[in-house]
C-alpha cells in the first residue's frame, strides 16, 4: 500500500525545533521570516501552478543552511582578514561582528626572541649562576657540579647557554688612595650624609673638583690596561678560561647569566586556552537578527537556490511519470544544473565583495583618493602675493 506523503499545501506555521540544528529558533525575526521565506521560495518555483513536492520543514532546513553559509563565509573573511591580529588572544571571547583592532602583538612576540639573544628582554627566562675560581687554576669546567652552581639546577645535568659572564677588573673608584681623608667624626658624619661613606676618597668628593677623580680613575684604569693582564676570559663549548690567572685573593667566584636550551627551543611559550590557528578563532554563528538587510536578501537567494536543487533532487528519481496515452518528463535535472550555478554565483559575489572590504583593500583605496585628490588640487591656480 503506498503512502500519501503530504507535500506543500501553500501555508505553514513555524515552530521551534522543526530545523535540524535549531541555531536560530530562539531569535523571533527568523522564526518570523520562515514562513514568509518558505511562501516566497514555493512561488518562485511555480506554486500554485505546479506542485512543489518539498514540506514546510524542508524549507525552514534551506533557510537554516543559508543563514549559516552566510554566517560561515563572514566570518570566514574576518578571520583571514584578523588573523594577524588574533594570535594569542583568548579563545572565550566571541568575536562574531565585533570590531577588531589592529595591534602590534604578533610584531613584538617576534621581537622578543630577538630580545631574547641580545639580552633585552624576550620570552624566555634568564638564570644566574656562580663558578667557584681557585687559586693558580685557569681553565674551567662547566659541568662539574662541584664548582658550578646553577639556579636552575645541577650541573652537567642540564643543557644552559651562557649568555654574559662578569668578570671585569675592580672598579677604580674602589682604589683610591686619599692622603687627605679626615678620622674626625664630624668630617665622616657628613660623608656619610652624603652616601659616600662607603667609598675610600670620600673628603675628596668635598674638596677636589670633578675633574681630579676622573683624572684618577683614568690613571688607575690604563695602568691595569697597560701594565697588568686584561680581564678577560675565553669561552669554548663547556670549556672556560680566565685571565689573569686567579691568585686567590682577587676574585673567589665567577658570576654569571644562562639560560636553558629547552626553553628558547620550546613552541610552547603562550598561555594556553589562546588562538593558535583558524581551527580555534571564536566566530560563532550570527544572529539573524543583526544581519543588515543587504545580507538578508543573499540569504534569500542563496535558500531559494538550495530549494531548487532539493526539488530537481526529489524529481530526479524519477525521470519521466507515466499517464494515460502519454509520459510526464520531469525537470529534475534542469534544477539541480540552475541551482548549483545560482549557489557558485552568490558565493562567487559574496566573497568578491568581502574582498573588497579587507583592511588591504581599504588601505589601497585610501590610498588612490589621495593621489586623486592631490592631482586635482595640483590643478588649482595658486593665488600670487605682491608684498
Amino acid at each position: 500500500m503506498a503512502t500519501n506523503i503530504p507535500i506543500w499545501p501553500g501555508t505553514s506555521s513555524f515552530a521551534a525545533g522543526q530545523t535540524p540544528f535549531g541555531f536560530y529558533d530562539t531569535d523571533n525575526d527568523f522564526t518570523s521570516s520562515a514562513d514568509n521565506t518558505a511562501i516566497w521560495a514555493a512561488r518562485r518555483l511555480g506554486y500554485p501552478l505546479t506542485d512543489i513536492e518539498l514540506q514546510d520543514i524542508n524549507f525552514y532546513t534551506c533557510f537554516e543552511e543559508a543563514v549559516s553559509e552566510y554566517g560561515s563565509q563572514v566570518n570566514t573573511f574576518n578571520i583571514r582578514d584578523n588573523m594577524v591580529n588574533l594570535f594569542g588572544a583568548s579563545t572565550g571571547s566571541n568575536l562574531t561582528q565585533q570590531k577588531v583592532s589592529a595591534n602590534l602583538g604578533g610584531l613584538i612576540e617576534l621581537a622578543e626572541e630577538y630580545g631574547t639573544e641580545a639580552g633585552s628582554g624576550g620570552n624566555v627566562t634568564y638564570y644566574t649562576g656562580s663558578l667557584a675560581m681557585s687559586a693558580n687554576q685557569q681553565i674551567y669546567d662547566l659541568n662539574d657540579s662541584g664548582i658550578v652552581s646553577l639556579e636552575s639546577g645541577t650541573a652537567g645535568t642540564t643543557d644552559i647557554e651562557i649568555k654574559r659572564i662578569y668578570h671585569e677588573a675592580p672598579p677604580a673608584i674602589t682604589r683610591f688612595h686619599d692622603p687627605m681623608l679626615g678620622t674626625g667624626l664630624g668630617s665622616m658624619g657628613m660623608i656619610d650624609s652624603f652616601g659616600w661613606g662607603a667609598y675610600s676618597p670620600g673628603v675628596s668628593f668635598m674638596m677636589m673638583p670633578m675633574y681630579a677623580d676622573v683624572l684618577r680613575m683614568q690613571g688607575i684604569e690604563f695602568n691595569d690596561q697597560i701594565r697588568k693582564s686584561a680581564y678577560s676570559f675565553e669561552l669554548v663549548n663547556d670549556r672556560l678560561k680566565v685571565f689573569p690567572i686567579p691568585n686567590g685573593a682577587q676574585f673567589t667566584k665567577i658570576w654569571f647569566d644562562y639560560i636553558v636550551k629547552s626553553d628558547r627551543s620550546n613552541p610552547l611559550k603562550g598561555k594556553t586556552g589562546t588562538i593558535s590557528d583558524f581551527s580555534n578563532v571564536p566566530y560563532l554563528n550570527m544572529i539573524y537578527t543583526t544581519i543588515n538587510d543587504v545580507g538578508k536578501q543573499w540569504i534569500r537567494k542563496y535558500c531559494l537556490a538550495l530549494c531548487k536543487e532539493m526539488l530537481g533532487y526529489i524529481r530526479g528519481k524519477y525521470s519521466a511519470l507515466p499517464i494515460p496515452n502519454a509520459e510526464i518528463t520531469l525537470n529534475g535535472a534542469d534544477l539541480i544544473a540552475a541551482a548549483q550555478t545560482e549557489k557558485e554565483g552568490l558565493i562567487t559575489e559574496l566573497k568578491e565583495i568581502l574582498d573588497t572590504m579587507s583592511r588591504q583593500s581599504q588601505l589601497e583605496r585610501k590610498q588612490a583618493e589621495s593621489d586623486a585628490l592631490q592631482n586635482q588640487m595640483n590643478k588649482i591656480p595658486l593665488k600670487i602675493y605682491i608684498g
